[in-house]
């Protein structure tokens, strides 16, 4: 198996599940263990993602609160990967943000992905993807220039146990970053690291 972002030869297993990947440092489930499209969005329409949780709310103000401070209402935005519970674009809408939805799943219209956007929110949605190299050359090319990516994942490092982490056991989770995966994106999509957190990141496309 390959690298589904770098596309280095996966050799050093993390454990059953993951492989360590020794050039971008993500790690990567094994695709044998990835659930079927049927499986995974079910286990997406079990998830109770109210709009109007204020805990949930919460959880999403570090995007929310920065497309408030960086960005106008006139301002282009995509939420990708919205999900069964879109909040980032329900907080956004409420404040008349022009803010437009894609999901595979529950929003699947890809004639949303012929705009180009100022912005782009992601809110626990990387760790699913089957592949990365992909999906991040997909939202890239739909940014405009000194647009924002930002991304709301946990990311990894050795002081986390990984076979007791929450993360590791979703089974949706086939793609795991470490600081130095996000560094190893930036150097290669033409980004710039705005903001990096254990959860929160933001990137500047740029010009």
């Amino acid at each position: 198996m390959t690298c589904t972002l770098c596309n280095s030869e996966l050799i050093r297993k993390k454990d059953t599940l993951y492989y360590d990947c020794t050039t971008c440092k993500a790690l990567i489930k094994d695709a044998a263990y990835y659930l079927t499209a049927e499986k995974e969005k079910a286990r997406y329409e079990a998830h109770n993602n109210d709009v109007n949780d204020l805990r949930y709310q919460n959880f999403v103000m570090p995007i929310t609160d920065y497309v408030f401070a960086h960005f106008l209402p006139t301002h282009k935005g995509l939420d990708f990967g919205s999900g069964t519970g879109p909040v980032v674009s329900s907080v956004l809408s409420k404040k008349k943000y022009d803010i437009q939805q894609y999901d595979p799943f529950f929003a699947p219209d890809k004639r949303v992905l012929n705009n180009r956007f100022d912005y782009i929110v992601s809110c626990e949605v990387f760790e699913h993807f089957h592949n990365p190299n992909q999906e991040i050359n997909r939202l890239a090319s739909i940014l405009k220039p000194n647009g924002a990516l930002l991304l709301m994942t946990m990311l990894y490092n050795d002081k986390i146990d990984f076979d007791t982490w929450h993360y590791r056991k979703d089974p949706t989770h086939v793609f795991i970053y470490r600081k130095e995966t996000i560094n190893f994106i930036a150097k290669t999509k033409n980004f710039d690291v705005e903001i990096l957190t254990d959860r929160f990141i933001t990137f500047r496309k740029r010009t």
